[in-house]
């Protein structure tokens, strides 16, 4: 068995001997915080463990293992809510968009690759964190952590991203027949 084999044997039975003695205690504590949705038990938890694993080194012993492992679990549920309510607010978004996007069909066809163009005419760090924050629903967080770089960075080069999306001309324009349509839209839902 090589060095490093042997170096990595003690950690793996650490890390099964933890997931064995504390996975039935997260599974409760999850399951009784998701709200009804025990399908998602087994995603957070297994966010839990993975994080568990990542900071294994940092895992106390004895009692303030479980606690420990409680405050991961809170830590997944806050995200895995947060990711919810985002995705819901997207959706929410795109459903009202749908209905405008359909009455201008003709406009729409020749606007997404006009809005293609347009994307791909900016600096790559622009494009990139616009598309992982609109295309791809991440937060500036996460957009963050896959471009290695700071949270900061990520809402800076966004908002540059939209400002030089926004003095597109033709951007401009489909801009302005959407939120038209979309306003018509919402003036007859209202009525």
């Amino acid at each position: 068995m090589s060095a490093s084999r042997q170096g990595r044997a003690p950690r793996r039975e650490r890390f099964e001997a933890l997931y064995a003695e504390h996975y039935a205690s997260i599974y409760r504590y999850v399951g009784r915080r998701v709200d009804g949705r025990a399908s998602e038990v087994p995603d957070v938890v297994a966010e839990v463990f993975t994080a568990a694993w990542r900071r294994l080194d940092e895992v106390p012993h004895g009692e303030a293992t479980r606690l420990w492992l409680y405050g991961l679990a809170r830590h997944s549920l806050l995200n895995h809510r947060r990711g919810r309510r985002r995705r819901w607010r997207l959706l929410s978004r795109l459903t009202a968009e749908a209905t405008t996007i359909t009455r201008a069909q003709g406009a729409t066809d020749q606007g997404d690759s006009s809005l293609r163009e347009a994307i791909n005419r900016l600096p790559d760090p622009y494009r990139e964190v616009l598309r992982l924050v609109a295309w791809e629903g991440c937060s500036h967080a996460e957009a963050a952590q896959v471009l290695g770089c700071s949270v900061n960075a990520v809402a800076l080069r966004f908002h540059k991203a939209k400002a030089r999306l926004r003095e597109d001309p033709v951007v401009a324009a489909r801009l302005h027949l959407l939120q038209a349509e979309h306003n018509r839209a919402l003036d007859a839902q209202r009525k």
